[in-house]
Formats: structure tokens, C-alpha cells, sequence
């Protein structure tokens, strides 16, 4: 049985290698190859495809039946390939993908073309040194670049072949991942060690339906070795299930023998090996093996681990409704929840509650001892929290120092409770700091949910209110919400920063800061140089009202397009009149508030500005935050595509916690993707934020966004970022915000 085995697996591998021959000799598609993580792999395939060279006259009049089996085959395998002399003859599919071009954009042009200029000669005296005979490295990392600019770092390794009659170097690659695990085969047979250094799982049985081969990476995925499973029908070694509802989906081999062989492709499976090894999500495709002549004499199947992504996306999802710092859910996720409990206030007679957290010395860490303990101490802080409510709680952080619980089924006296515990919690608290310690407070806003709540806004805004008097009332850290208190204090508290604001616009009491943003790379010419940030100046020299509480107040009162307008007419005055200089084929950040998009007279607004001004749309990178677009999408569209087709760019704000809504801004000229700074902050020793910004940079490069990493505030982030593939830096580590004034000359 087992040299009947081997001599069906030479079948195998000889079919599989005639095939890429047949492809060469025929000049087949051409397509862009991207370096394999297992290098070996098709490397092995061209020693085998050399050897097998020398029969090829002989097997000619099999090549025809079959060329349409490992046609598939050939696109199974996720490596990239390549064949080159001078010029490139020959590239699969997977090698067009990544450069996003044609096959004729491809075939007849050097390969140093499509390399970054700084490998250019790398890859120039490699490839000419093995093609001539000599020492050269086989295996090599280097860069390859798209029309568009857009770099992938690859690994390329090489293996001589004849071609033709005249030498010629089969290229393997894959794109290098993090982490990526590499595994070089030798001591076996050409043969076996071809299917063996493929990264799919192949396995083939006979026309009985009983396995006869199975490859190294099949036995990793069935957590059996070879001879365990030769004879054995697939159900005895594995099953498959629905990834749904793990619902049976049969024996795949029984099918396909029972309909002629009829090929299933891409069937999406939760694999279960029988020997309870662990379980794996799996693309099945099964194809008809057949051999001198017409009947099948077997099945091969190849099927196509998917974990990894699946573990990635569920990465994704936690994320995007999570808090990075904390671990708490956030906004987005919390609002989603109280529209639940709301709703389900209205068709029962259960009401619930809502507590409204504000820390009452949160500043002053910050102020005092740098982000880095600010964040420490709202992770302690957020520990605490969920440590004093109930495990049926959620618990959210829904801005930098403000938290919320959400209490479902539960009375207000049990709420009361709760809040009170948590106050106790966080009074007998202290943050120690270096030499430092901190007592820290918690203001609670409470309210009730019930039929009469109205929506999650109401509820939101009410609670917030009652935090508000809590606040201000010095030792009553919990208010529970009263309709007529609150509207007495927000009078009385707030009605200054209506005034204080209203004075700034008419009497151009505002001042504006920038912060640098840099190439992560040298020598890059164009993109956003600053980003500008509009401040309250100070009075009496008294210190300037921190950004967050005027922004605050401004977005309470309507008056952020007010400011937006202040901040657009003062940065395109000083860029028209010299006052502002910007190195050449650079441009300067402007925040648009989400206010702002939904007013339908700024676009006009800032069209007179330009033309008024003298200043040139191209110096302008205006930036919008997803959340703001998609709540105002039909305003933010024309706005965003009249400007943009003037000159001005266009970069994505904060992203990270809206991927949700991802599909919907896809469809906007943007420029520039902002991944949010929670995502940076501890980003060189947290492998899930890792994950999240390798998975949006993927994602950016398909949109051809640029991408830009804010709140970098130490070298180990900036390292990070940058190995990681990142555009543009901004954070304390290159500039902290200084008066405009302070902008070098260009």
C-alpha cells in the first residue's frame, strides 16, 4: 500500500509541477508576486520543476486532462510566484493583486522596476548573480512599491530553472508579517517536500474515498501525523460543521465521488479532527483527480486555515466597542446598551438607571506627573469601578475622565446603593506616582429609566446634570436628577461661558497653537507639516480655560461653527499674507467640527475666504472625524467633494472606535486615515493594539489613504510606528503644541 501511496503522490506533485511548466512555456497570465512567508515553498517547486523538465516530451499528451485539476490547484496556493530572465515572463495572480495592475503592465519589464529605489541594486546584482552562476543569497527581504507609492516589505527567494532552453529564476514571496513563522524543508524527497512546504492543507484519497496523503501542513491541521490516517475514510479523521449553528455538513469526499467528482470550492466550515486537537475555521475545496485516461481515480482537497483571520476580526469587533485604556466598553457601545434598556423600559414595568462618573482631580495627575500616570490612574480607577457594582452591570468610559454605569432592573434606592459604594471606593483610593500620592474624588450624576424617560439624549443630558450639581455642591457626590435644580444651577454655572465665548468671537479673544507632524520616513515631500488648535487666550494673567471646557460649552451653546469660522478666516489670512509659510508640497490641519459640517453656509463660507485671501487650497488638509461625517453625510459630502476637487485634502479623524460605519466614508475622497491615539498609547508592548493598527494601515493602503499615527509621545511608540509601516508622526516625542507664531520659516 505504501509504495502505491508514492507513487500516487509523484502523480500528484509531477501533475501539479507539469502544470506551472506548461504555464511558462506558454507565456500564461502574468500577475504581481508577493513574498512568501515560507519561502521554501515554491522554491522547492522549482527544483522539482527542473528535474521533471527532463520528461516533459513524454507526459506531453497528459498535460491537456490535466491542466484544468491543478490550474486550481496553482490558484490554491497563496505564495506568490515569478519567473525572470532580463525581464519578467511570468507572474501569477497574486503578484498582479498586490501591485493593483494588469498582466501587460507587468510581463516584459524588469522586476527593479516594481522595487523600492533603495533595493533597486539589491535586486539587480542578486538576480544577475544567480542567473550567471554565482554565490548569491536565495533568500532576501526587500521592498516592492505600487503605482500609487504604496510600499509592502516582502521576502523573495529564488530558484534556478531552465526555460525555454536557457536559464532562467523561478521567484517565490510572501508579504512579512509580525511574528510570521517560517519553516524551511529539506531531507525529503523533491516530491514530497514540494507538497509538504505548501501552506494550504492538501490531502488526497482514492477512488474509494480512503486517504492515501496527506501533507505537513494537513497534519498540523488535523493534529495527526501520515501514517495515522492512511486508509481512513475523511469522517473517521475530522468532521465538518456549520460555524453557525455547528450543524453536521457531511463527508465532503462522499459528495464529490457521488456527483462525478463535481468540484466544491470555498466552502466555509468549522474543521473538529477526531482526535479532539483544536478546532479550526477552514475554506474547503475539493477537486476530481484523474490519471491516464478519463475516469477519476481520486479526490484532492485543499483547505485553507482561516483562525487567524476570524481571531483578527473578533479583535476588531472587541475593539471597536471597547475602551483601549481601560477595558471598559465606550461610548459607542454604552449608548447602545442604554437604547436597549430604554427600550425595553417601554414595553415592561422593569426600570433601570443610569449613574453619570466625573473624577474630581483627574487634572491635576495629568498636570502634574504627565499622561503616562493620567492613564495609569484612569485604569486603576475604572478597576475600582467595576469591582463596586454588580457583574450585571456595564460599565463605560465615555470620555477622558467621565465614566457611566448603566444599572438594569434596578430600583432607584438599589442605584442610590450602588453610587454610594462607588464613591467609597474611589474616596479611600490613593494614586501613587513616583514620589508623589493623590487623593482623587468622583462626582455621580443619577437618574431613572422608565416609560417617561424619552431618549437616549434626554437620559444622557439629565444625568449629566445631576453630576453637574453633585460637582458643584462640594461634598455631595451623588444627585439624583431633578428636572428644575438642574436647569436653576446650568443657568447659573454656565451662563458665563456663554458670555466669555460670545466676547472672544466679537473681540478676537482666541489664539492659535500648532503641533509638527513629520514623515515616518525620510524624504518624504508632501502631506499635512501642522495641525492648528484655536485656544482661549488668557485675561488678567489669569492662566487660559483649558480646550476641553470652552469646546464643551461652544458645542453646548451652537457656537462651534462660530469658532471653526474664527479659525479658517485667521489660518488662510496668514497663509495669504506670508505670515505662515509652509515647506513646499506641505499643508496645514484644520478640525471642522461636526456642528460645522451640518451648517449649510460654511462651504460658501470658506470658498470667499480663498478668494479673499489669497490663500491656496492645496496648503489645506481639512480633517473630520467619522462620527461627525456620518451624522451629517449629505453635507459633509458635498462639502468634502467641492473642496477636494478645488485642491484642499482630507484626513479622517480619531478612527478606530466607528469601524462600523467604515463602508459608508469609504466612498469619500479622503487622504489621510488618523488612527486614534488610544490605539498608539502602550502600542509597543500591546499585541492587540498591534493587531488593530497593522489591520487599519491593510486597510488604508486598499483605500490608497496615507496613514498618520497621533499622540506619539515616546521613542518606543515612534520605533513602533514606524517598523510598522506608518506615513506621518504627530505627538510630544516630535512637538508639543506651541503658539503659531512659533512656526519655523520653510
Amino acid at each position: 500500500m505504501l509504495v502505491a501511496w508514492k507513487r500516487r503522490q509523484e502523480r500528484v506533485v509531477d501533475a501539479f509541477s507539469s502544470q506551472i511548466q506548461y504555464l511558462i512555456s506558454q507565456g500564461g497570465a502574468s500577475g504581481r508576486i508577493a513574498l512568501s512567508a515560507e519561502p521554501g515553498a515554491l522554491g522547492k517547486l522549482g527544483g522539482t520543476v527542473n528535474k521533471l523538465l527532463e520528461d516533459l516530451e513524454l507526459r506531453g499528451a497528459q498535460l491537456q486532462d490535466r491542466e484544468h485539476l491543478f490550474q486550481r490547484l496553482v490558484e490554491t496556493v497563496h505564495d506568490a510566484v515569478l519567473v525572470h530572465r532580463k525581464v519578467i515572463l511570468f507572474a501569477n495572480a497574486r503578484f498582479l493583486a498586490l501591485l493593483g495592475m494588469k498582466a501587460a503592465d507587468v510581463v516584459g519589464r524588469p522586476l527593479t522596476e516594481f522595487v523600492a529605489p533603495e533595493y533597486v541594486e539589491l535586486v539587480e546584482n542578486n538576480l544577475q548573480r544567480r542567473l550567471e552562476g554565482e554565490s548569491a543569497a536565495e533568500r532576501y527581504e526587500i521592498e516592492l512599491m505600487d503605482p500609487q507609492g504604496q510600499v509592502t516589505r516582502v521576502e523573495l527567494s529564488s530558484t534556478v530553472i531552465d526555460s525555454s532552453g536557457e536559464p532562467a529564476l523561478l521567484l517565490t514571496a510572501l508579504e512579512m508579517m509580525p511574528g510570521a513563522i517560517r519553516e524551511v524543508v529539506s531531507q525529503k524527497p523533491r516530491a514530497m517536500a514540494t507538497l509538504d512546504a505548501m501552506g494550504e492543507s492538501v490531502i488526497t484519497v482514492d477512488a474509494e474515498g480512503r486517504i492515501d496523503y496527506i501533507n505537513h501542513s494537513a497534519e498540523l491541521l488535523l493534529g495527526q501525523q501520515l501514517a495515522q490516517v492512511l486508509g481512513k475514510t475523511f469522517p473517521e479523521v475530522a468532521t465538518l460543521l456549520d460555524e453557525n449553528d455547528r450543524r453536521s455538513l457531511g463527508d465532503p469526499v462522499h459528495k464529490a465521488l457521488t456527483t462525478s467528482g463535481q468540484l466544491v470550492a470555498g466552502r466555509r466550515a468549522l474543521l473538529v479532527p477526531a482526535n479532539a486537537a483544536a478546532e479550526r475555521f477552514v475554506e474547503i475545496s475539493v477537486a476530481p483527480l484523474k490519471f491516464e485516461g478519463k475516469d477519476i481515480s481520486g479526490l484532492v482537497l485543499v483547505l485553507h486555515d482561516t483562525s487567524e483571520l476570524r481571531g483578527l476580526t473578533r479583535q476588531m469587533t472587541y475593539q471597536a466597542s471597547h475602551d483601549a485604556l481601560t477595558g471598559l466598553v465606550n461610548r459607542r457601545e454604552f449608548e447602545r446598551r442604554l437604547q436597549e434598556a430604554t427600550d425595553s423600559a417601554l414595553s415592561s414595568d422593569v426600570g433601570h438607571a443610569l449613574c453619570y462618573l466625573d473624577l474630581d482631580h483627574f487634572k491635576v495627575v495629568n498636570d502634574t506627573c504627565g499622561h503616562t500616570a493620567g492613564d495609569n490612574m484612569l485604569r486603576e480607577i475604572a478597576s475600582l469601578i467595576k469591582d463596586a457594582v454588580r457583574d450585571s452591570d456595564t460599565v463605560g468610559r465615555i470620555g477622558g475622565d467621565e465614566f457611566a454605569l448603566l444599572l438594569v432592573g434596578c430600583p432607584l434606592e438599589k442605584a442610590r446603593q450602588i453610587a454610594d459604594n462607588v464613591v467609597r471606593s474611589v474616596d479611600d483610593f490613593r494614586f501613587v506616582w513616583k514620589d508623589k500620592i493623590f487623593n482623587v474624588g468622583v462626582s455621580i450624576g443619577l437618574v431613572e429609566i422608565g416609560r417617561d424617560s424619552g431618549t437616549i439624549e434626554d437620559i444622557m443630558n439629565a444625568a449629566d446634570s445631576a453630576c453637574y450639581v453633585a460637582k458643584k455642591q462640594g461634598g455631595l457626590h451623588v444627585h439624583v436628577y431633578s428636572a428644575r435644580e438642574e436647569a436653576s444651577a446650568r443657568h447659573s454655572g454656565e451662563i458665563h461661558w456663554l458670555l466669555k465665548l460670545q466676547g472672544a468671537l466679537r473681540d478676537n479673544k482666541f489664539e492659535l497653537y500648532f503641533q509638527p507632524i513629520v514623515h515616518a520616513r525620510a524624504g518624504g515631500v508632501s502631506g499635512p507639516a501642522l495641525e492648528v488648535f484655536v485656544r482661549l487666550a488668557s485675561e488678567n494673567g489669569q492662566p487660559a480655560a483649558p480646550p476641553a471646557e470652552f469646546i464643551r460649552a461652544a458645542e453646548r451653546y451652537r457656537l462651534m461653527p462660530h469658532v471653526d469660522r474664527w479659525v479658517v478666516q485667521a489660518v488662510f489670512a496668514a497663509l495669504g499674507r506670508g505670515g505662515l509659510k509652509l515647506p513646499p508640497g506641505r499643508s496645514v490641519a484644520i478640525n471642522i467640527a461636526g456642528q460645522t459640517l451640518g451648517d449649510t453656509e460654511f462651504l460658501e463660507f470658506v470658498v470667499d475666504c480663498f478668494d479673499h485671501t489669497g490663500a491656496s487650497p492645496t496648503d489645506i488638509c481639512f480633517e473630520v472625524t467619522e462620527s461627525s461625517v456620518v451624522a451629517n453625510l449629505d453635507h459633509a459630502q458635498r462639502f468634502i467633494a467641492v473642496l477636494h476637487g478645488m485642491g484642499c485634502e482630507f484626513a479622517l479623524d480619531n478612527f478606530g472606535s466607528g469601524l462600523s460605519s467604515f463602508s459608508t466614508l469609504k466612498t469619500l475622497p479622503m487622504d489621510y486615515l488618523k488612527i486614534d491615539g488610544s490605539f498608539i498609547k502602550n502600542l509597543a508592548g500591546d499585541s492587540v493594539n498591534q493587531a488593530m493598527v497593522a489591520a487599519m494601515i491593510e486597510l488604508s493602503r486598499s483605500l490608497n489613504f496615507r496613514v498618520v499615527a497621533e499622540h506619539v509621545e515616546d521613542q518606543w511608540a515612534l520605533d513602533t510606528v514606524t517598523g510598522m509601516g506608518i506615513d506621518f508622526v504627530q505627538g510630544f516625542v516630535v512637538g508639543r503644541p506651541q503658539p503659531l507664531s512659533m512656526v519655523p520659516s520653510a
